[in-house]
């Protein structure tokens, strides 16, 4: 319950303070919380909402594994492409709560929100995390392996669209609790679309980036090809009748989409 509790009053921080940046922590040191360096922040840039900043020094609750996690991962290089900690305890809680068992992960990255999500699943649980090269994923195998979940972590090197056929294939279309998009941007549709058929009633679909910077915002003859692919997914989901959906102001946004 209390992590159910420290989700919600993420989510509620998030509303109220619109766009504004989310400052992420460093972990903890003699006892006291300190944001991350500069060159660490959220897409939208600028310096730390204090209200925010108070509701993860109240809230998050990081496993050691993944602290040392995310402080490896902020020496590599686009380290920016990490989750937000605060959007990963979020899901894991959602993941706890609606009893996940099965999950795919689109985009690993060294593997920070794959590890959050198997600790969040029981023993017998799965994560599929798909990614197209494993330089960076094979950073993050060893803390999954000393955070004792490494079992759990089924990684697929291969084009994500590939790794969903596959399983959609396989039979295992209807059978999945939890999907986390976060890949390239022209292809979250694709994602979504293969996802959808994976999830089961009641699952979830989480799509990150959804704000994007702040992008968009912007005139829609400005758009890169990644912010127009956003935007018109957003505009999609939110039109979605097979779906009911929450998008969400934290990090850099987060789309719930849980399946009708």
């Amino acid at each position: 319950m209390d992590g159910v509790l420290n989700a919600k009053s993420l989510v509620l921080a998030g509303v109220a303070t619109g766009a504004a940046v989310l400052g992420y922590l460093a972990g903890r040191r003699a006892g006291r919380s300190e944001l991350l360096p500069q060159s660490f922040k959220s897409d939208f840039g600028g310096k730390g909402s204090p209200l925010v900043q108070y509701a993860l020094n109240h809230s998050l609750r990081e496993h050691p594994c993944l602290t040392k996690l995310r402080q490896m991962t902020l020496k590599v290089p686009r380290c920016r492409m990490i989750a937000a900690p605060e959007e990963c305890q979020l899901l894991a809680n959602i993941a706890r709560a609606i009893g996940a068992r099965k999950a795919i992960e689109i985009g690993v990255f060294t593997g920070y929100n794959s590890l959050a999500m198997a600790l969040a699943l029981p023993q017998d649980g799965k994560v599929i995390a798909c990614d197209v090269e494993d330089t960076n994923v094979n950073l993050g195998r060893p803390f999954w392996k000393e955070a004792g979940v490494d079992h759990k972590i089924d990684v697929r090197i291969q084009p994500a669209d590939k790794t969903l056929d596959d399983l959609i294939d396989a039979g295992e279309a209807g059978t999945y609790d939890f999907v986390f998009i976060d890949a390239d941007k022209s292809s979250y549709d694709t994602y979504y679309e293969k996802s959808l058929v994976l999830l089961r009633p009641g699952g979830l679909i989480a799509v990150d980036n959804v704000l994007f910077g702040g992008k968009v915002l912007q005139a829609e003859k400005t758009w890169d090809a990644n912010t127009a692919a956003i935007a018109r997914l957003n505009k999609k989901i939110h039109k979605d009748p097979r779906v009911n959906i929450s998008m969400l102001t934290v990090a850099d946004g987060v789309t719930l989409a849980f399946k009708c």
